[in-house]
């Protein structure tokens, strides 16, 4: 690998006058970023807002209690199965326009949803966000890796990034209580549109990317075709197995056609001459690491983020607006961790001091929400506990979003930041429906176990929310364990030295840490 962090830093630091000395940096680099960060908070905001209309959008359109999975699942499957498309896409067509493109489809897939007027118009207006989300998302990451070479510059634009990334999706649930409470769902859909129409204009105009960093190796169909069917099934067997079970047959089906689909993939990747996804990609040990360590993550954060919403709302009684509200620690968190504590180190220490000691933290934080009862007090437990997560979840994003394309070639920009997404989408629905799963078989025996005593009905109702809240803190002592292991995976496998530093003479991994350091300036 030591070749590519090479190239990489020449082919980054050459063309179009990034790179090449300080007064030649692209002077629009920061107003790209401005539209670059709009662009992935609508993005994100749009995985969480939907979830607080669903309620009313299901009455509404008359969709079915079976049914109204596939408002989320029909977004997060053509989101999940076709990002590394989206990735190798904006390799090929240029990032500028897969971003400007990816963004104009998102408008026009939200202002569809916003007019449903069924299930089906619903459902496949969902599945086109996710067409088209997929294209924006990795366009949008791989052009900050691409414009940003500078190691401090790069660890301000990231650290921007990596909190909207973290705290995007509670932001979504205050817009979305407040959009839901006061106005109708189907803005829910409609806000996407000035963000998408302003972030495409402004990119449009603003943004000049680097020349010379396009792949146009032809497409690996073969690759193509296997990635997407491979995730799309691993998704939806995780989405299936939170409805139906574990044990049902089309729900193992689909984890058995995911494994063997996505061996296929590897194998054909390992064999192609131009492939979809090179597995020098992955294969790198600090990436593989940040993609490893960043979905165990998200597996624990998906699910407290439904955990808390629903006993914020059924267990306490709160209202949606008041619910969002109540995650803005979480959201102030994450931006002091990942703005000022991740910005500030990174420059200074290496990648692994940081995202580890941050799933620590995180998991710290995780630890103290176990402790839920039905009348917790918010004070003592939730603010501490949610404050706590967003710091180092903040603090751990920051330098794994951008140790995710670190040392990639231009050309491969792309696919890389499609991995991180991937590992991310693919990490929340696992989150979403392992710890759910968890979650009920705790709540169903805990009141098997009590109900029997219950002999007036509302010491009934009083023995299921206790059974739902034993339920969310089994669950979420599992997601401590998992935010635990996601800390040994980035201490362990990730041992890029500090971000634009100078590597210790004489130490084993000198030459690998000079090479992952983030390219500098090139004379």
């Amino acid at each position: 690998m030591s070749q590519t962090a090479s190239t990489a830093g020449k082919s980054v630091g050459s063309g179009s006058g990034f790179g090449t000395g300080p007064g030649a940096a692209d002077a629009n680099r920061w107003k790209a970023l401005v539209f670059i960060a709009l662009a992935q908070l609508m993005v994100v905001l749009d995985a969480t807002i939907v979830n607080i209309a669903l309620p009313s959008a299901q009455q509404d359109l008359g969709i079915s209690d079976g049914n109204r999975q596939w408002v989320v699942t029909a977004y997060a499957l053509a989101f999940g199965g076709l990002l590394l498309f989206g990735g190798r896409i904006a390799d090929l067509w240029g990032r500028k326009r897969a971003f400007v493109l990816g963004l104009g489809g998102f408008a026009a897939a939200s202002a569809l949803g916003g007019a449903a007027t069924n299930e089906a118009m619903m459902f496949g207006a969902r599945a086109l966000q996710g067409v088209f989300g997929a294209l924006l998302a990795p366009a949008a990451l791989s052009l900050l890796a691409v414009m940003f070479t500078d190691g401090k510059e790069r660890a301000k634009a990231f650290g921007i990034y990596g909190a909207i990334a973290g705290g995007g999706g509670a932001v979504g649930l205050i817009l979305g209580g407040f959009l839901t409470e006061y106005m109708d769902w189907r803005w829910t859909f409609f806000v996407n549109i000035p963000f998408a129409v302003v972030a495409a204009a402004g990119a449009y105009f603003v943004i000049r990317e680097p020349a010379g960093g396009r792949n146009r190796s032809p497409l690996d169909i073969p690759g193509v075709v296997l990635s997407t069917v491979g995730l799309v099934a691993l998704v939806y067997g995780f989405t299936r197995a939170e409805s139906e079970g574990w044990s049902d047959s089309l729900t193992i089906g689909m984890f058995v056609a995911s494994a063997v689909l996505l061996a296929a993939f590897v194998a054909v990747e390992a064999k192609v001459k131009a492939p979809l996804l090179p597995l020098r990609v992955i294969t790198e040990r600090n990436r593989g690491g940040v993609y490893l360590s960043l979905g165990l993550a998200i597996i624990a954060m998906f699910g407290l983020f439904l955990f808390l919403t629903y006993y914020l709302q059924v267990v306490k009684g709160y209202s949606p607006v008041k619910t969002g509200f109540a995650f803005l620690p979480m959201i102030a968190g994450m931006i002091t961790g990942s703005t000022q504590i991740g910005t500030r180190l990174m420059t200074r220490v290496a990648p692994r001091l940081l995202m580890g000691p941050g799933f620590l933290v995180a998991a710290l934080g995780m630890l103290l929400l176990t402790q839920l009862e039905i009348d917790t007090s918010y004070a003592a437990v939730l603010l501490p506990g949610m404050l706590l997560l967003g710091l180092g979840m903040g603090t751990a994003f920051m330098p794994a979003m951008s140790l995710s394309t670190l040392g990639v070639e231009p050309r491969d920009s792309g696919v890389a930041s499609a991995m991180v997404n991937t590992s991310q989408q693919v990490g929340g629905a696992i989150g979403t429906a392992l710890l759910n799963t968890i979650a009920a078989s705790a709540t169903t025996s805990y009141i098997a176990d009590h109900i029997g005593g219950a002999t007036s009905r509302s010491q009934q109702q009083l023995v299921q929310l206790q059974g739902q809240v034993q339920g969310y803190t089994s669950a979420i002592w599992f997601a401590v364990g998992i935010l635990v292991a996601a800390a040994a995976i980035a201490v362990t496998f990730i041992n890029a030295g500090r971000p634009g530093g100078t590597a210790v003479a004489g130490s084993a991994d000198a030459s690998a840490e000079e090479e992952l350091a983030v390219p500098v300036v090139v004379h």
